[in-house]
């Protein structure tokens, strides 16, 4: 309906509806109008469209227009139903764009691009828009999908605006023969990527240790060409670019890192960085929008319809911090509906609702929501848009003490999968039924995956215990959580607070035991969610920061006293990361703090002869350089990071106030003093043993927890360790002892040293490798053999390997020689069958299963293969 003026008829348009933005997220919501003004239309033939879709480009989608050549667009979330007028699945972008160009004809989308909004304001009657070529535009509502994509993020360093560095990339096929650097970690990174290394060498470079922001389907790809063995093609973890030698035109130039293992220099001809884009904040602030912060990438706060604090402003898509196409499109229908008034639950509701639906009240999902985020803080922080998605990908348990209650609840639960199930079949009858009716294609369809539901635990019993290997977030929400540990009080934690954030920053195993009470409500969130959650919200990632840094300092400080006690001594320490041989302090040097080992390990050494040689080594939850607070200021060793190690700097006051709080933990500090002084004097007075322990860390041991040395004093040389492997495996070895490394009469050999923070366990696309209570890494059945496991572990453990035929029984190779006898057969041919599942990653398992313990072990006849942890080494140096 058009009523006022523009500028060449003086004549103001006036809409019911105006989206700004044609992106996924804008054609949605205007192809949905568009769909209430044909309706209206088909009765009324004069009426005109009540909705306009504004764009300041001169085409839809322009972020997808700007795609890379060919690239293929994802449909993910793969667990979401799409719902809009317009058709997507996953494609080409060229296909993707034309579909849209005809769904806007189609649907008759009032579209005027070349358009581009400068200003909008609200009067009290309605909202007026004010274009750049002199237009104004009224509507009662507005909808702003207008995304990010403007304004990307620099490198942050010297010659990153120069013609080196590029943060678009229009077509790949531009670039031939060229070493080119990738810099991010998100799809858009990895999709330029891949598509560049078809004709160039590519390096992508990820300041994390995994692509916790990339879709699955981008995930699955950026691995599987890291592990082609055909394709120059890479990345560098835990890396940024540090500097730049900026080259002349079509020439080569050189970035250097900053990396886990010191500084790498690479040649480069051209760098593209894809590291996001910063929300357009002054304009959104200019539309009256209120920002929760003054962090530059804050997003609007909005309600369960995506309308801001503005009245009528609705906001979806990238700019609410929902930058996936499917879920823009979905909020594009959804909005439509708010405005006319049509109550609509999100496509994701009957999926909460599966999560929720043995708890013990009856509430609406959006109820439920509402709640949780009302009563956490740090959930209190993030945009409910965002709270949502955590959720539905957390587990959400309930605990009873009745045993009747608990049998109760998990035939229920069987009943709601049942039901689920039958639902999924007769939706997707009767869209077929509609599609066939109305002559469209059916849409294949994959098998409905097995519903979720909530989890029912029995009050009491243990969510871990002390010394278990595992890294998931709990947040209570009713309810009790006691955690307890052998050196101090009880601390009991109720509704609203969090708790299983030690191990998910430091990858140490659990500290002390946790036991939830009857009634109790807990959400447990997978280490990758939370990982991800931290990367994108800097509130959340300070507010677990802080309270791990407080009972941090409790259990070595203060074990009976509240962490919460500590909350402004904690405000007061720092926490540095240390990459692979660097110093936090050199021998000689003067000293003013004593550091905690938050994760990683630390090397302590001495000069001896110009050569430095260690002494003593160090791990998460122990302290070093605490004689520089207790009357020696001059440090006696250097102590430097045999792995990527991160500690946590505490200076003398905050170390006064936490003696003063607790003055029992004076002689447990003089205790591990005194043990640390007589270790490495001990160490200091033999230096062929500490020619070893320098040799140990060199070779990474430092993060292991279950590493096999063989003494070659003792060894005779049978293989008896490699024969047992084989045949507790199915024919297949874990270790390499010819291969081992060997310093004095020690092999290190080829064996999994199941670290402390795996490297294989990062990346796993069907999450294969899981690590036991008690520390054991394995692999299960579900390994897809992408390889990735293989291509992390910087120790050469993993094999791939396909199934070996089953040999003959032992007896019958020892009296009818039949088949080639114990041990692997390296001659052995895999079946067609097995060549057709293909290979699988195969590693050490430290014989997980076997009540006897690691086969490699046992069957050694002189006793000179042991498995041990860092600890323990002192023992191999015979000084015990």
């Amino acid at each position: 309906m058009k009523g006022n003026k523009n500028a060449a008829t003086d004549v103001m348009e006036h809409f019911d509806i105006a989206i700004i933005g044609a992106g996924p997220a804008g054609l949605s919501a205007a192809a949905k109008a568009a769909e209430y003004d044909l309706d209206i239309r088909a009765a009324n033939a004069e009426h005109q469209p009540s909705h306009i879709l504004i764009e300041g480009s001169p085409l839809h989608a322009n972020t997808i227009q700007r795609y890379q050549k060919g690239k293929h667009v994802m449909d993910e979330p793969g667990y979401l139903d799409l719902r809009s007028p317009l058709e997507f699945t996953a494609s080409k972008r060229e296909h993707i764009l034309g579909s849209w160009e005809q769904g806007i004809s189609d649907t008759g989308i009032n579209f005027r691009p070349d358009c581009e909004v400068i200003k909008i304001s609200k009067s009290a009657e309605h909202f007026e828009i004010c274009c750049a070529d002199g237009s104004t535009i009224s509507a009662n509502n507005i909808v702003l999908a207008i995304g990010t994509q403007g304004n990307p993020r620099r490198l942050g360093i010297d010659g990153d605006n120069t013609h080196f560095v590029q943060y678009q990339l229009d077509d790949p096929d531009d670039y031939h023969n060229e070493d080119i650097i990738v810099v991010g970690a998100g799809d858009a990174a990895i999709e330029n990527a891949l598509a560049l290394a078809k004709h160039n060498r590519v390096v992508i470079i990820n300041r994390k240790s995994e692509f916790t922001r990339a879709k699955q389907g981008n995930l699955d790809n950026v691995l599987e060409a890291i592990n082609d063995r055909n394709m120059d093609f890479s990345c560098r973890y835990d890396a940024s670019v540090k500097s730049l030698s900026i080259p002349e035109h079509g020439a080569a130039g050189t970035v250097i890192l900053n990396t886990a293992r010191g500084d790498e220099t690479l040649p480069c001809h051209r760098i593209i960085a894809r590291l996001g884009s910063i929300p357009p904040r002054k304009f959104v602030e200019n539309c009256g929008i209120s920002l929760p912060n003054d962090d530059p990438e804050a997003i609007p706060e909005l309600d369960g319809q995506y309308q801001s604090n503005v009245k009528g402003l609705y906001i979806i898509g990238a700019l609410a911090g929902y930058p996936l196409i499917k879920q823009g499109m979905n909020q594009g229908f959804d909005v439509i509906e708010y405005i006319k008034g049509n109550p609509v639950k999100p496509v994701d509701h009957p999926l909460l609702a599966l999560k929720f639906a043995l708890l013990p009240y009856v509430a609406d999902v959006d109820d439920i929501l509402a709640l949780y985020q009302q009563r956490v803080p740090m959930f209190s922080r993030m945009n409910a848009l965002a709270f949502r998605e955590l959720i539905m990908e957390s587990n959400i348990s309930y605990c009873v003490a009745d045993d009747q209650q608990l049998s109760k609840l998990q035939r229920q639960g069987v009943e709601v999968s049942q039901q689920r199930r039958s639902d999924v079949e007769l939706a997707r009858s009767a869209d077929i039924q509609r599609r066939k009716s109305a002559g469209l294609a059916t849409k294949h369809l994959g098998p409905i995956s097995q519903p979720i539901i909530t989890m029912v635990a029995k009050s009491g019993d243990f969510i871990y215990r002390h010394n278990d290997y595992s890294n998931t977030f709990f947040t209570i929400i009713e309810g009790q959580v006691t955690l307890s540990s052998a050196e101090g009080s009880d601390t009991t934690l109720g509704a609203g607070q969090f708790f299983g954030e030690m191990s998910l920053l430091s990858g140490r195993p659990r500290i002390g035991n946790a036991v939830a009470s009857n009634d109790t409500i807990l959400i447990e969130t997978p280490r990758r969610t939370m990982a991800k959650l931290m990367a994108a919200n800097d509130e959340v990632a300070k507010g677990i920061e802080t309270v791990f840094l407080q009972r941090t300092l409790q259990q070595f400080f203060t074990p009976k006293d509240s962490y919460v006690e500590l909350r402004d001594i904690a405000k007061s320490v720092t926490t540095s990361d240390f990459n692979t041989g660097k110093h936090i302090y050199k021998e000689g040097d003067g000293g003013e703090h004593l550091y905690l080992i938050r994760s990683g390990t630390i090397a302590l050494s001495r000069l001896e002869n110009g050569r430095e040689i260690a002494i003593g080594q160090l791990h998460s939850g122990q302290i070093f350089g605490q004689m520089a607070l207790m009357g020696d200021a001059t440090r006696r060793e250097s102590a430097y990071a045999a792995v990527r190690s991160e500690v946590i700097k505490i200076s003398r006051q905050p170390f006064l106030a936490l003696l003063k709080k607790s003055p029992e933990s004076i002689s447990k500090l003089q205790t591990e003093t005194s043990k640390q002084l007589k270790s490495t004097a001990e160490m200091a007075a033999l230096p062929e043993q500490a020619s070893l322990m320098s040799f140990l860390l060199a070779q990474g041991t430092g993060e292991g927890t279950n590493v096999l040395l063989i003494d070659e004093n003792l060894c005779i040389g049978c293989d008896n360790c490699e024969t047992a492997c084989a045949e507790t495996h199915k024919g297949i070895s874990r270790l390499d002892r010819k291969a081992g490394v060997r310093f004095a009469n020690i092999n290190l050999p080829i064996a999994c040293r199941h670290c402390e923070q795996p490297h294989c366990m990062k990346e796993c696309p069907p999450n294969a490798i899981h690590r036991e209570s008690s520390g054991e890494v394995y692999i299960n059945d579900t390994c897809i053999g992408c390889g990735n496991c293989e291509t992390n572990c910087p120790y050469n453990v993993i094999k791939m390997s396909y199934q070996l035929p089953e040999k003959p029984p032992f007896l019958s190779w020892l009296f009818g020689g039949a088949g080639p006898g114990p041990g692997e057969d390296k001659n052995a041919t895999p079946s067609n069958a097995a060549k057709e599942i293909g290979k699988k990653a195969v590693k050490c398992d430290a014989c997980v299963d076997r009540p006897a313990g690691p086969a490699c072990v046992q069957y050694c006849p002189t006793g000179a293969a042991q498995r041990m942890g860092p600890a323990d080494f002192i023992n191999v140096l015979n000084l015990r």
